[in-house]
């Protein structure tokens, strides 16, 4: 057994504050490990959300690098495609213009076409009128081609549509003579001519009929003179006589006659004569008609008075039909001064106008 010599001698007490001290510095050594390894698993945890993120961006990237590619040959795709539209678009353009040019060269060739036919009808229905001597052809003419000009519609003719109004108006408005009537009153004439008596015929008809006309008057005389002689018994030697004693004072009575005469040539007229002055009559309305059938009225009314004149100078002018004949003939001379048919100027110049392209 040990003694208390040999015991150890007691260890010394530690300061008060030594225990504390060591706990607080455990506790800070533990708070800071705790948050070094609460920062180092941030940290790592912050290097994983790197990575990842890191990764995905890395998908992204490749991602958006193909998308760009595809974009990029979407996009040469797209420029190929526009400019092939583009191409197409001015081919089709080129073919418009093409087309355009065309349906204008077309229509203005049927303007043209139209407008050449309107002038070959109008100067046409010109020839026409001037043969028959009646506005109705070239009234016709002027009035088909306003309505082809209407169903065609064209601004550019509208110059030509307002000039043939202007010359329909004016057909419209001047006197045209009737040359068919005209032509007929002079046949009627010259038919007459064979009939007309002359004056010297009227002077030896007259004679005649009074003659005849004291022949059937002593006629009635002795047949009244038989019925008294019949009824009262007259001597039979007076009816005998009477009748050549009435015959030989008519004779004597018709040697002399008192007769006013204007023209003494036409009362010197043989027979013969007289043939011929028919003939040259008719001769003169010949050729008033002939001038009347090619538009020249002063010399068809030169022939006319020259026809009046031999009328009022040869013929007997108490006869009926020689009235007619001079009635007839001053009609037409009256008639044939009228005025002429226009010419539609205005009309041809502005066909002539349009055809040039102004």
């Amino acid at each position: 057994m040990a003694t208390p010599a040999n015991l150890p001698a007691p260890a010394p007490a530690l300061p008060g504050w030594v225990l504390p001290t060591g706990l607080v510095l455990a506790l800070l050594a533990g708070g800071g490990a705790w948050t070094s390894w609460q920062t180092q698993q941030r940290v790592h945890s912050l290097e994983m959300e790197l990575v990842k993120r890191q990764q995905d961006s890395g998908e992204q990237s490749a991602e958006a690098r193909v998308l760009a590619r595809q974009s990029d040959e979407i996009a040469r795709d797209a420029a190929a495609k526009v400019a092939l539209m583009e191409a197409r678009v001015s081919e089709v353009a080129l073919q418009r213009g093409q087309i355009d040019d065309l349906l204008q060269s077309l229509s203005r060739s049927r303007d043209e076409n139209a407008v050449s036919d309107i002038d070959s009808a109008v100067r046409l229905a010109i020839q026409q009128s001037t043969l028959t001597g009646s506005a109705e052809p070239l009234m016709v003419a002027l009035r088909s081609a306003d309505e082809r000009l209407a169903r065609i519609s064209q601004p550019r003719l509208e110059p030509l549509r307002r000039a043939i109004a202007r010359d329909m108006d004016r057909v419209r408005s001047v006197a045209v003579p009737d040359i068919g009537s005209l032509l007929i009153k002079l046949d009627e004439t010259v038919r007459l001519a064979d009939e007309l008596p002359l004056v010297s015929q009227a002077a030896t008809t007259g004679r005649a009929a009074a003659q005849q006309a004291r022949a059937v008057q002593a006629a009635a005389r002795a047949s009244a003179a038989q019925g008294g002689a019949a009824s009262a018994a007259w001597p039979q030697w007076l009816q005998d006589w009477s009748r050549p004693v009435e015959l030989v004072w008519s004779e004597i009575t018709g040697l002399l006659r008192v007769t006013r005469i204007d023209h003494p040539e036409a009362m010197l007229l043989s027979p013969d004569q007289g043939f011929f002055l028919r003939e040259n009559l008719k001769l003169r309305l010949l050729n008033a008609r002939l001038s009347l059938l090619s538009r020249q009225p002063e010399a068809a009314v030169a022939d006319l008075q020259a026809c009046q004149r031999m009328l009022s100078t040869y013929f007997d002018m108490s006869a009926r039909r020689t009235q007619i004949a001079a009635d007839m003939l001053r009609q037409v001379s009256s008639q044939s001064r009228l005025v002429g048919i226009p010419r539609p100027d205005d009309t041809l110049a502005a066909t002539t106008a349009a055809l040039a392209g102004r």
